[in-house]
């Protein structure tokens, strides 16, 4: 593990972090959109990748603000969920339970981002970083929207899974 002796190292650590992710987003929302078969899912995922061109343009700013150059450092966490999210798009099957798992990576993507801002804008409040914690905050707010959103277009996708019998068989115990 990286040595991280300050606040100030651990906020700089985070926006990295987020840097990483956000990026590595710009590149799985378009395959998303276009695995995607429900309408409502395909544009959550193109307005998302729009908004996250953003948010990488305020998480310059903010390294900016610290004297640092845009660069990020590998983030463990968003690339393990993007991996989910490309499974996703590979399931076979009826195309509604494969929108399913789409939203469902999707859902899991926003919640990390949520977190991951809101850790960042607490750190950058706590250490006067004012600027900083003003536009991570803008992007929590563009965030939750997304999040809901999301939960919106989940209730619609998961019901038409349903409808075109994409119900879970149960899980088969195995024999030890």
């Amino acid at each position: 593990m990286a040595s991280i002796p300050t606040l100030h190292a651990l906020l700089i650590d985070e926006l990295k972090d987020l840097f990483h992710a956000e990026n590595q987003l710009l590149k799985a929302l378009p395959k998303m959109a276009r695995a995607a078969t429900n309408a409502d899912l395909k544009t959550g995922f193109t307005d998302h990748l729009a908004q996250t061109r953003g948010h990488v343009t305020r998480l310059i700013e903010s390294l900016k603000m610290l004297g640092l150059p845009a660069k990020g450092k590998p983030c463990h966490a968003m690339l393990g969920l993007v991996e989910e999210g490309t499974e996703a798009i590979t399931i076979k099957g009826p195309p509604t339970v494969r929108d399913a798992a789409l939203i469902g990576a999707a859902q899991r993507v926003e919640h990390y981002e949520m977190a991951g801002y809101g850790t960042a804008r607490a750190f950058a409040y706590a250490l006067g970083e004012n600027q900083i914690a003003d536009l991570l905050q803008a992007t929590l707010d563009e965030e939750g929207d997304t999040n809901n959103r999301l939960t919106q277009i989940a209730g619609t996708v998961n019901a038409a899974a349903l409808d075109a019998g994409g119900q879970i068989s149960p899980v088969k115990k195995s024999k030890k």
